[in-house]
């Protein structure tokens, strides 16, 4: 009963096409079981019902190894799998002001900064100016530094304050504690 014939995506070798011999053998139990002809090992492989695998072809001998060859692939892509949920992937979060922002409006703005900033993510403050707002770049300035003070708990600035032709931007990132 052959169950995998081809060679694998990690550039294993298993079963019948296993080529060299001898070999050195690690059965079942992860016992150095010595240095076997190929054809031994792969009876005895299929005696317990695994397959032989080899783990190691340039070593002097190759190394082949007896196990359950879906269960292997099964746990690595396992491990892929947990090692990418791991990961926390930094996110970017845009709020969008004006020079002529209400005080009761930046609040609520300055909330929804607040709880993404204690979610970890990034936020970044863009204040856009339209016409005759670009003569009032302080009173943009001084919102900005408004924020920065009621935010000072929950995140400090990555990037400042600066001016990129009619927009205003800030970067502000999470306190990690």
């Amino acid at each position: 009963m052959e169950r995998y014939t081809a060679i694998s995506k990690d550039n294993l070798r298993i079963n019948d096409r296993i080529r060299t011999s001898p070999i050195r053998l690690i059965d079942e139990n992860n016992a150095q079981a010595g240095i076997v002809n190929t054809k031994d090992a792969l009876t005895r492989a299929m005696e317990v019902g695994l397959d032989l695998v080899e783990v190691a072809p340039t070593s002097t001998p190759p190394v082949c190894r007896i196990m359950d060859y879906g269960k292997y692939l099964y746990e690595q892509k396992r491990k892929v799998k947990l090692s990418q949920k791991k990961q926390h992937a930094v996110v970017l979060k845009e709020i969008r002001l004006r020079p002529k922002i209400d005080d009761h409006d930046r609040d609520i703005k300055v909330g929804h900064a607040a709880k993404f900033l204690e979610k970890g993510h990034k936020v970044q403050f863009t204040m856009l100016f339209r016409g005759r707002e670009m003569m009032h770049v302080e009173q943009g300035h001084t919102i900005m530094d408004q924020i920065v003070e009621t935010l000072q708990e929950q995140g400090k600035v990555e990037r400042k304050t600066q001016m990129l032709g009619r927009r205003m931007t800030m970067v502000m990132t999470p306190i990690k504690g």
